[in-house]
């Protein structure tokens, strides 16, 4: 089996985009580092690949992806959409699906950085990776603070949060809830559960983490509706404000007559498939539109700020509020 960048990092000490950046003498790198990397490629026999090398300093015309979970329906259209934004600018994309993982999400992004591709727009949501201020690469962020020199790109979750807190709020419910995922607080997405009680400060907030299976999410739910008792829930996300429908259902519980329902992200699956549901849209085209003009500017050298990009929301009014 021929010997992979990969294995020359494990034998040497180092990461992958390391012995890339030995490989291409790019950036600075020790003596030391030089040394162990080039002892390693001599041990294992290892043969850099000289179309990559040939093309050091050139345009390879290919963008990463990463996304946490791409079979997500949220993720999978945005993802779409930003492919087709890339293909009409000339560029193709790798896609990485990191799945929670910090250590996957690393391995990806030194794999992007050894085959040397243009740029990354990463969505991945796990905490505290700081891998991304080594990268070399131009980056653009989806709804995440990866770095304060990244920009990032997202709707504007803050006011998604109080648009679905005056909604409720007018259906003259009482008792609100709100249903959040994974603990985002270091992320955009976090602003909806700050937006929400901004309106509604005495709303219970339940946290049901996006990785938990199907059952225990559908036992999660059950116990928030049977011993909180709401007529009115917000859910950080559409799936999770199906699945509330459909336990409401099964608890005989009536909607929206008993309790009133509002979902966050408003795709054109939910709005084909289930127009039943009262949802906050994000402005999906206009976000990989912005995601891949912001990308290209960098990559092309210029100025970018990298302030926060936040693109407005809307209410999408179905019969579950």
């Amino acid at each position: 089996m021929a010997t992979k960048l990969t294995d020359v990092a494990k034998i040497a000490g180092v990461s992958a985009t390391t012995v890339s950046r030995v490989i291409n003498k790019k950036g600075y790198l020790s003596e030391k580092t030089i040394r162990k990397v080039n002892e390693a490629m001599r041990t294992l026999g290892y043969k850099p690949n000289n179309l990559a090398r040939s093309l050091q300093g050139k345009s390879t015309k290919l963008v990463g992806l990463i996304f946490p979970k791409i079979g997500h329906i949220f993720y999978a259209e945005l993802i779409d959409l930003i492919e087709q934004e890339l293909f009409t600018n000339g560029y193709k994309c790798i896609i990485c699906n990191s799945e929670h993982d910090p250590q996957k999400e690393r391995e990806y992004l030194e794999m992007l950085e050894a085959n040397q591709v243009d740029g990354i727009i990463s969505g991945s949501h796990n905490l505290g990776i700081k891998d991304y201020n080594r990268v070399s690469a131009p980056i653009i962020s989806f709804d995440r603070n990866l770095s304060p020199n990244i920009p990032v790109v997202s709707s504007d979750n803050y006011a998604g949060g109080i648009l679905a807190a005056q909604t409720l709020k007018k259906t003259g419910a009482s008792s609100f809830v709100m249903i959040t995922g994974n603990d985002n607080s270091n992320s955009p997405t976090g602003l909806r559960h700050a937006g929400f009680a901004s309106i509604l400060p005495h709303a219970h907030i339940v946290n049901i983490p996006s990785d938990l299976s199907s059952v225990r999410k559908e036992m999660e739910i059950k116990t928030t509706l049977s011993q909180l008792k709401p007529d009115a829930i917000f859910t950080s996300d559409d799936l999770t404000a199906i699945l509330v429908i459909k336990i409401a259902q099964q608890l005989k519980i009536s909607i929206p007559d008993d309790l009133k329902i509002i979902g966050y992200d408003g795709t054109s699956f939910i709005q084909q498939y289930y127009p039943y549901l009262t949802t906050i849209k994000q402005p999906l085209p206009e976000i990989a539109q912005v995601l891949v003009d912001l990308l290209i500017k960098k990559i092309q050298g210029e100025s970018v700020s990298p302030d926060g990009y936040f693109l407005p929301v809307s209410l999408l009014s179905g019969e579950s509020a």
